[in-house]
């Protein structure tokens, strides 16, 4: 099944660049205002800044807000996250987003399981600690520094086989850094360890989003999930939680997929497999000292994984 939808948007999408203002200015509110708020209501406002600056560098990178791809990359230039590079950040969730291959280990670059031949490999240690990292705590906890961890060494090698695409996205994130310290040095009253622990903090509260996005399931389409969530972290991720019509229509901007989901809330369910969740809080009762899925893909060796990538399948089928 195939959901069609014409995705209309004008040359400017005021809703994002709202957006945009209201990351910027909680950055800056947040980083020069500990001696007004306090320290830990500044690492509150910075640490959900950061966070709702992710999602819109999400909305960034799918063409959002301007038609003009050099005004949005201006818009994100700043690093305010720190820890990931815009244009690697676009590059692997643009690939991501060949739906054919989502959760493959090897070729879906979001990907949380492994191939089983090799988890039969690793040592005791090593599957205890992913096996923690699929409970929500774990995600949260130590989720953070095993996806960068992957995602660094990955860049790495790239960078070392002469991959210079990989060498700018880094070149271009470090000026952006340039820019952040800039601003903490001459500007900013917040200490340096306070800023790094948001960083941190945003990217935990990100990995709430991504724990159960996708699931190994034998069609495509079956794989992304829906989170009919109405509370703060909708908007801080920017309604991403109906991560199913995002799939199907990559190019919709944030603020219209609650409403094509509401119109065609049975076909996206039925669509989908029924893969869907109340809430955020329901998932936490669920998952939050329980593992959601097991570390090893297990379908990987099932051919009908890998139907729809020989079959031709478009991304969002």
């Amino acid at each position: 099944m195939v959901i069609r939808e014409v995705v209309n948007t004008p040359e400017i999408e005021w809703p994002t660049l709202l957006i945009c203002g209201l990351c910027y200015a909680g950055f800056a509110f947040s980083t020069t205002s500990i001696n007004v708020i306090g320290l830990w209501a500044a690492c509150l406002i910075l640490t959900l800044s950061l966070t709702l600056y992710s999602s819109f560098s999400h909305e960034v990178l799918h063409g959002h807000p301007f038609r003009d791809t050099r005004l949005n990359t201006a818009l994100v230039f700043p690093a305010f996250g720190l820890l990931i590079p815009y244009h690697r950040f676009r590059d692997t969730h643009l690939a991501h987003h060949h739906d054919p291959a989502l959760t493959d280990p090897y070729d879906d670059p979001e990907s949380n399981f492994i191939d089983p031949a090799v988890w039969v490999r690793w040592s005791t240690g090593r599957r205890i600690l992913y096996t923690w990292n699929n409970t929500l705590l774990g995600r949260m906890v130590v989720g953070p520094i095993i996806g960068l961890a992957a995602f660094y060494k990955a860049d790495w090698r790239a960078m070392r086989d002469g991959n210079n695409s990989v060498r700018d996205a880094y070149v271009f994130h470090f000026l952006g850094l340039v820019t952040v310290a800039l601003w903490c040095m001459v500007v900013a009253d917040m200490p340096v360890w306070l800023y790094l622990l948001c960083a941190y903090a945003s990217h935990a509260i990100l990995k709430i989003r991504t724990f159960l996005e996708h699931r190994a399931h034998e069609r495509a389409r079956c794989r992304s999930v829906i989170i009919e969530d109405r509370g703060p972290l909708a908007f801080l991720f920017l309604q991403n939680n109906l991560h199913a019509v995002h799939h199907a229509h990559p190019a919709m901007p944030w603020y219209q997929l609650k409403a094509s989901y509401t119109a065609r809330r049975a076909t996206f369910l039925q669509r989908n497999g029924g893969y869907a969740y109340r809430s955020y809080a329901q998932i936490a009762r669920l998952f939050l000292f329980k593992t959601k899925d097991p570390v090893p893909h297990a379908l990987w060796d099932r051919p009908a994984f890998h139907a729809d990538r020989t079959e031709g399948a478009a991304p969002g089928r």
